[in-house]
């Protein structure tokens, strides 16, 4: 039976086949290729995907509204405070109107633990049109998709089973980041028979089911999985190097209870009080020379700068991140593409 994926809500790869997540990334390439060779893909003429966002976006927002376009279709942006969901519409009914005038709905709903992910399963019962997930509490599906398809680019396809892949926490000074980028690394790329290292100071650990799941994987792919505390230990032979930031877990759970901006204020202040204890996790040069002469550094973007990487590493020969960063556009596309019609190609 030919993969489809018309119809299907795309909130977490762990939903997805191995099938299902092949479909979407050669679909990726072939948008890619005609991208860069000018020749349109007109595939969702006169369609409409709602994007609703609950925090800010660059990358994300950019690549669903030009991948839209790019698809023939039109894509509505959605700020969640100037809706009627800040006055308390549910989930479901917002997701009734909105199925019932478009196509597609995609969600962000990523900064407090135990919210986003619930949200877009909810809005996902109550409609008929594909959720598609662009960040939650649990998982950035749309990020990791574009970030397994670079590294097939780098390292070649047939030659991604067996990598080893350095996902490590980071230091940041700016706010405390969600955990759904290394929580989607770390059940991803172990389903492609990678081996991953994941590393992380005490207190900086992840939601338990999404290490399970990393297990599980491993296991079932031939990859491996381990969690240390040490980031050296995690870069050295390391084939790909993954340091991003992301919040303290308990303060992040307390946030659900912050009602007023003074009390989550006071939450995020705790957080970066907490990250200043670990300033000395940062990707440089030094560490770098740990993992292969070949490894090649990744980040979701925004990268804190002389905080989670010096400039000498994000700027130089083993960087792929704005190669990563443009295929944000192209997985976007092969997202909606192949969730809201049949096989597009």
């Amino acid at each position: 039976m030919t993969t489809s994926l018309k119809g299907k809500d795309y909130i977490e790869t762990q939903d997805l086949s191995l099938a299902e997540l092949n479909l979407l990334l050669e679909t990726s390439d072939e948008l890619k290729a005609k991208f860069h060779r000018g020749e349109p893909t007109v595939v969702l003429n006169n369609q409409t995907a709602y994007l609703l966002f609950f925090d800010k976006s660059t990358r994300t927002r950019n690549a669903f509204e030009a991948g839209m376009t790019q698809l023939g279709g039109h894509a509505h942006f959605l700020d969640a405070d100037v809706t009627q969901i800040s006055h308390g519409e549910t989930p479901a009914d917002t997701g009734k109107i909105l199925a019932a005038m478009g196509h597609g709905i995609c969600v962000r709903h990523d900064l407090v633990l135990d919210e986003g992910n619930k949200y877009m399963r909810e809005m996902a019962a109550s409609c008929n049109v594909p959720i598609i997930n662009m960040q939650c509490d649990v998982d950035h599906p749309t990020q990791t998709l574009a970030d397994i398809m670079t590294i097939r680019e780098h390292f070649g396809k047939d030659n991604v089973k067996g990598l080893k892949i350095a996902v490590t926490w980071a230091f940041a000074p700016s706010y405390a980041k969600p955990l759904s980028v290394p929580q989607g690394l770390i059940t991803l790329m172990t389903r492609f028979g990678m081996h991953v290292s994941l590393a992380h100071p005490k207190g900086y650990n992840l939601i338990e089911r999404t290490v399970e799941s990393a297990k599980s994987n491993a296991k079932e792919s031939g990859g491996t999985f381990e969690i240390v505390d040490d980031m050296d230990t995690a870069f050295e032979n390391a084939d790909i190097v993954y340091p991003k930031s992301w919040g303290v877990y308990d303060l992040m759970l307390e946030r659900q209870n912050a009602t007023t901006k003074a009390e989550i204020d006071a939450n995020q202040q705790a957080c970066l009080e907490m990250n200043h204890k670990h300033k000395d996790w940062i990707c440089d040069e030094r560490r770098m020379g740990l993992a292969k002469k070949s490894a090649v550094y990744m980040h979701c973007l925004p990268a804190d700068r002389d905080a989670e990487v010096t400039d000498a590493v994000i700027d130089g020969p083993q960087s792929i991140v704005f190669q990563e960063a443009e295929n944000r556009l192209h997985t976007a596309k092969a997202i909606m593409a192949c969730t809201m019609r049949e096989r597009p190609f």
